[in-house]
């Protein structure tokens, strides 16, 4: 099968002279794999049979980072465009499980290949030689499988967050991991302990916003379990209620199966019901409660998203919605007026999101609900557009309004505070006229 990558100006530029230098060039990896599946690669990666020294040399004309030197990558900059270019090179021992003690360049661009993780990362292109592919990765990609290159224990060992790059590819490009390598994630799953938190929390986002995030939470519990302990007591707790069909593991990866691919909807998804066990109580009838798990799920949920080192928005966005989530405000779409000023129209928005996800994981019965949550959206769509008055900025009248009026100190912000809340409440209407009408009749 013959394939001709669109490889971008600036890189062909570096090619060029590579090639002109005497050395062979190719770009290499996920732009490839990319490119030969019809995408558009973001990332361009280039290998060389010439030394970092000899690159630095033959870009001496180019502003040039020493990146990597050690481990053979130079960043190039052509036309304002990072490229990075690495040496050909055989990795030496990997004792940290994390990356190589030592590095030794080569020629020959079959020895670097070999050193790749998957198949369909480990072929090369260039506009003279075509696709370089040894290890089969073409033929994977046609029958969508993730495959080590060589041994999996091996590949595995030399860095275990290749464990979390296999799951996570196999998600967002919706293929299956091939036998022998799922069963060495299976047995080398412990090794993601010396994986630094940040790296696992790249890898565990990007699975996450994956197309099949669904099947492969179901499929590899037991990876997720590995870097987040706490879910192994959500496995088999029983929901009985006439709410739920599945265990509370279940329901969680369901509703992210069911939920918008947004980092915010998914972590939080993923997390909403952790707590679920340690509140779970059974009544006389048999029936299952699980009173205040949306506040203890919340606290967990810091507690996990602050050890993979989350940024405070996304712990403090994601928090705020767990502990939100079963309030069901779409219970009460009169009071959307006074959600809004409460929460603000993008946390209702995100909030709604999460309702739906939880909804449709749970029985089919429940699903009439949505219809609940489209009329409340629809309400808080028309209040949007009517660009309402929902903080003591909004309104018609400030302090300089009131110290005419002989407020004076603390009373001032109190009786700003009263006359948002009444304008929230519908009971006056948000007019200069209407505002200190209320205040000179001394209510």
């Amino acid at each position: 099968m013959s394939v001709k990558i669109q490889i971008p100006e600036y890189a062909k530029t570096a090619m060029k002279v590579l090639n002109d230098n005497g050395f062979e060039a190719f770009v290499v990896g996920g732009c490839v794999r990319d490119s030969i599946m019809g995408k558009t690669a973001n990332d361009w990666d280039m290998t060389t049979s010439a030394t970092p020294e000899e690159t630095l040399e033959a870009f001496k004309d180019f502003r040039t980072i020493p990146t990597g030197i050690k481990h053979g990558t130079i960043t190039v900059l052509i036309d304002k465009q990072p490229l990075e270019i690495t040496t050909f090179r055989i990795d030496g021992e990997y004792t940290d499980n994390r990356r190589p003690d030592s590095v030794n360049f080569t020629r020959d661009i079959e020895n670097d290949l070999a050193r790749r993780d998957f198949t369909v990362n480990a072929m090369a292109y260039n506009e003279k030689d075509g696709i370089v592919d040894l290890f089969g990765g073409m033929e994977d990609i046609e029958n969508k499988n993730i495959r080590c290159v060589g041994d999996p224990d091996k590949r595995f060992n030399e860095d275990a967050l290749r464990i979390m790059r296999a799951i996570r590819f196999s998600s967002t490009l919706g293929f299956k991991i091939e036998e022998k390598t799922a069963d060495s994630i299976r047995r080398n799953k412990h090794l993601l302990k010396n994986i630094a938190a940040e790296r696992i929390r790249v890898e565990l986002e990007k699975l996450l916003l994956g197309k099949d995030a669904e099947r492969i939470l179901l499929e590899f519990s037991d990876v997720i379990f590995e870097i987040i302990p706490e879910f192994k007591k959500t496995s088999g707790v029983k929901q009985n209620c006439p709410y739920h069909i599945y265990d509370v593991w279940g329901h969680i990866i369901k509703s992210v199966g069911v939920s918008e691919e947004n980092k915010y909807v998914r972590l939080c998804m993923l997390l909403h019901d952790i707590g679920k066990p340690q509140m779970k109580t059974t009544d006389e009838k048999g029936q299952d409660h699980f009173k205040g798990h949306a506040k203890i799920s919340a606290d967990m949920a810091f507690e996990i998203l602050k050890r993979l080192r989350y940024d405070n928005k996304t712990i403090s966005v994601v928090t705020k919605l767990i502990f939100h989530h079963d309030d069901r405000m779409y219970n009460a779409p009169q009071n959307v007026k006074k959600h809004a000023a409460k929460y603000g129209f993008d946390f209702l928005y995100l909030l709604d999101k999460v309702s739906r996800a939880d909804i449709l994981a749970q029985t089919p019965e429940m699903s009439d609900r949505i219809s609940l949550c489209d009329n409340y959206i629809e309400k808080l769509k028309e209040l949007e557009n009517e660009n309402p008055c929902l903080e003591i900025s909004d309104l018609k009248v400030n302090g300089n309004d009131l110290i005419s009026l002989g407020f004076k100190g603390k009373e001032i912000g109190k009786t700003l505070e009263k006359l948002l809340d009444k304008v929230i409440k519908n009971e006056i209407k948000n007019s200069k006229e209407d505002l200190l009408n209320f205040l000179n009749k001394g209510d």
